[in-house]
């Protein structure tokens, strides 16, 4: 699945062809109980707090039940066998000759004096708010070794909120870095914008004046109110790092690239992200050599962990 023109497949955190979901013994699931189950276990560990899933349908398609999800007013289509044992994010046309490209290893990320990270996000993202929080512990551990930054992906998925919070995040890491990342830390417990302003003690008049300058520059508002400029018809545009998408080929949230190099974390560990940083130096200091949290964040809003090792996007 390529770029926006299809909605992210969201088994939050699965992106592997298949998850076996070691349900034992059970062969002949009817509908409902294969359905029950797969919420049941895509709720359990998964998702956190608001973004839980629900069922809006569920179908028989012969040896799969095919189950409609809905997931933050979103909605995805997923398969899982009828003895409940796998569970598919997606199901792939064959007849249609549409077969995905062959993972092709990573390449050695470049290494410098101090490495330039960037992570693209949509700020709404269950999966970029994970990235999030694997990277703020890192950032507080290296920020004065490597030039680290957040950064947007160049079209969002999660209505108007998006859009807005963008703008809010991308002022206060230009214009009030010191409060920018406490506000951050904040906002990926809830998601509580007006509190989370407060708390970091963030020059709101300043905030405001920044928000409406850049929101003229980039024509963000005027897009999102004129449809034919979304991308294919579906995704408002968030023009403000579109030259930084193009140039490293971000196609979805979270997006990272290290020493102009795209990367892949994972799993997604602020102990991880640290060793993929600390290889990306010429000579690592001696934060590199301290340890760090090794549990993966939950997707989504709040302070949960979870057990996955795979790395989902919204695209």
């Amino acid at each position: 699945m390529k770029g926006p023109t299809k909605l992210i497949v969201l088994i939050l955190a699965v992106l592997a062809a298949v998850i076996a979901l070691r349900w034992s013994g059970q062969k002949g699931l009817s509908a409902d109980e294969a359905s029950k189950k797969a919420i049941e276990h895509i709720n359990k560990n998964f998702v956190s707090g608001q973004n839980q899933a629900s069922l809006v349908s569920v179908s028989d398609e012969g040896r799969v039940y095919k189950l409609r999800l809905k997931i933050n007013a979103q909605e995805y289509d997923s398969y899982i066998t009828k003895d409940g044992k796998y569970l598919f994010p997606e199901g792939i046309n064959l007849a249609a000759g549409s077969v995905s490209p062959t993972p092709q290893p990573s390449k050695p990320v470049p290494k410098s004096d101090k490495p330039d990270v960037k992570l693209f996000v949509m700020s709404y993202c269950p999966f970029g708010l994970q990235a999030e929080k694997m990277f703020l512990p890192v950032y507080n551990l290296l920020k004065d070794k490597a030039q680290m930054g957040i950064y947007y992906v160049n079209y969002i998925m999660h209505e108007k909120k998006e859009l807005d919070e963008n703008l809010r995040q991308y002022c206060l890491e230009g214009e009030q870095k010191d409060k920018y990342y406490t506000y951050l830390a904040c906002f990926v417990k809830d998601g509580n914008s007006a509190s989370c302003l407060t708390q970091a003690k963030v020059d709101q008049k300043a905030l405001a004046a920044c928000v409406a300058a850049t929101d003229k520059k980039f024509n963000i508002t005027k897009q999102y109110n004129d449809k034919s400029t979304w991308l294919s018809g579906q995704f408002p545009k968030f023009d403000i790092h579109t030259a930084l998408n193009e140039k490293y080929g971000v196609r979805g949230s979270p997006s990272i690239v290290i020493n102009e190099q795209m990367v892949d974390v994972s799993p997604r560990t602020p102990e991880k992200f640290k060793e993929v940083i600390c290889q990306a130096f010429s000579n690592p200091p001696a934060e590199c050599s301290q340890k760090i949290s090794e549990e993966a964040p939950a997707a989504g809003f709040g302070t949960q962990t979870s057990n996955s090792t795979t790395n989902s996007q919204c695209q």
